[in-house]
């Protein structure tokens, strides 16, 4: 069934939120989810836009899948007009879409079932061709079976992930749920990673590796972010019946503990278990993340070229991720970065005006946006925030990178510097609270000549904690203060030298 395009109401509205450096629009907003659902709307009826996958075409144009199972394209989202923004629908009758890629001229979408290729045959920007590209993981009819992706990474492999099932018909010994999965040209499928939970959101590195991101909750005791790896164990065994199919190449032997332990003892325990690079501390940078975008834009969206961003779903916000590797793994700090968003924040995506575009939808969820769904557009306005850019470890303490010069007196100030560290526990219960806290002492500070850089020496490093930063008396040149003086590091390994 073909589909006119339609005119469609929406406002841009500028959105005041806690980062003066970025200014967002609000492309569309969160009308209500019971909107009429025809071809012919009227244009005061609006489009329940509740985005569940989102990619730039190499037309120029915004797709997007939305949860009620369609695609859309969106021509001049990068415009401040709203006579220049339409709306076409391209396909229908998906089954709770939740990724959406462009490639080789056709749309490749997660479905529950499968990965479907999706084809304009004749150019009149409406989908002619539905194949099956990918399938072979368990569909039960759970509620939370949910098929993300795909993503390619620097190697060209396609990457999906799937969800545990959860609650009623669910089936997590029926094949893949809870894997990182790379499918080939045939649809033959490779199980590389086991023990994920609920990982809704993938991205790629300027390196070309693949990290995705989870959510807090049995096994997982806050929320990480991983880099993909063949034969990683992330946590969560729901779905470890898989591990015995022909092409899985996670295999895990090792005991579960009967007992709840702290997180270092179980990664010794289970020589499976692969740490986060990151991980998220519950509340103090979000609940449950939700997508990765890497930040690559020649220094047009503000000065954190090849850091990560990634979204959060309860507390509305994108967050940021900078990682460096040590002793050849990724580890890194974390950092509040825009918040108080519309709506759930659900999928991220660069477009060619160097803008971020943030795809939002409840999805009868709880967030603590006021609307169910909506489409906003971040953009940098030239000014640099100051913030902590980079926070390195070092093997006797952290180098912090500011965006701005410090003020000297108060950059070698001991007192400007609180640090504690603290670790999880490792069990099947629902999240976990901080556990064996120890306040870290600063005994000594240099200031880089350039005034952009401190190096912290620390006692009491540990590896596999957080280690939590607060910089509050940091002052810049002009005497303000850092607009997030919070900084949380994943300390995996201490670095040698």
């Amino acid at each position: 069934m073909k589909s006119a395009i339609t005119a469609i109401v929406f406002i841009i509205l500028p959105i005041v939120f806690g980062n003066p450096a970025y200014e967002r629009f609000e492309i569309l907003t969160g009308i209500s989810p019971d909107a009429p659902r025809s071809n012919e709307w009227q244009p005061d009826e609006g489009i329940p836009l509740e985005i569940s996958g989102m990619t730039w075409t190499s037309d120029d144009r915004l797709a997007v899948t939305i949860r009620k199972g369609e695609i859309w394209l969106i021509e001049g989202a990068d415009s401040n007009s709203k006579s220049e923004i339409s709306y076409h629908r391209f396909a229908s009758g998906l089954h709770e879409p939740l990724g959406l890629l462009e490639d080789n001229g056709s749309f490749l979408v997660a479905q529950r079932t499968e990965i479907t290729r999706i084809r304009d045959l004749d150019g009149d920007n409406v989908a002619d061709e539905y194949l099956r590209e990918a399938s072979g993981w368990n569909v039960s009819g759970a509620y939370h079976g949910y098929t993300y992706g795909p993503e390619r990474d620097g190697s060209g492999r396609l990457w999906i992930t799937t969800n545990i099932d959860v609650g009623e018909f669910s089936d997590n010994d029926a094949p893949w749920r809870g894997w990182g999965l790379t499918f080939e040209p045939d649809g033959s499928l490779v199980g590389h990673a086991s023990g994920m939970r609920s990982p809704s959101g993938l991205g790629v590195n300027l390196e070309g590796d693949m990290f995705y991101c989870d959510q807090q909750g049995r096994w997982m005791p806050a929320t990480p972010i991983h880099q993909l790896r063949s034969g990683a164990f992330y946590g969560n065994p729901s779905g470890l019946a898989s591990q015995n199919l022909d092409a899985a190449m996670a295999k895990v032997l090792s005991n579960f503990p009967e007992k709840k332990i702290p997180y270092p003892e179980a990664l010794a325990t289970i020589s499976e278990l692969t740490p986060p690079a990151v991980w998220l501390p519950y509340n103090k940078v979000g609940r449950s993340a939700t997508d990765i975008q890497v930040i690559d834009q020649n220094g047009t969206f503000g000065p954190f070229d090849g850091q990560l961003l990634v979204g959060e779903f309860t507390n509305v916000e994108v967050n940021r991720v900078f990682l460096e590797k040590v002793n050849g793994a990724y580890q890194g700090a974390c950092f509040r970065f825009l918040d108080n968003f519309p709506s759930a924040v659900f999928r991220l995506a660069f477009g060619p005006d160097a803008s971020l575009y943030v795809g939002m939808t409840n999805r009868g969820w709880s967030s603590l946006g006021d609307r169910s769904y909506g489409l906003v557009r971040v953009r940098w306005n030239g000014q640099t925030p100051f913030e902590i850019k980079e926070m390195r470890a070092k093997p006797n303490g952290f180098k912090l990178v500011f965006t701005q010069p410090v003020d000297a007196t108060s950059a070698i100030d001991a007192n400007s510097y609180l640090l504690h560290n603290y670790t999880y526990t490792y069990s099947e219960a629902y999240g976990s609270d901080e556990i064996d806290s120890h306040k870290l002492t600063v005994s000594d500070i240099s200031l880089s000549d350039d005034h952009l850089s401190v190096h912290l020496s620390v006692e009491g490093l540990k590896p596999h904690y957080v280690h939590e930063l607060h910089a509050k008396g940091i002052r810049n040149q002009n005497g303000e203060p850092l607009l997030h003086p919070e900084a949380y590091y994943t300390l995996n390994q201490i670095p040698k030298q």
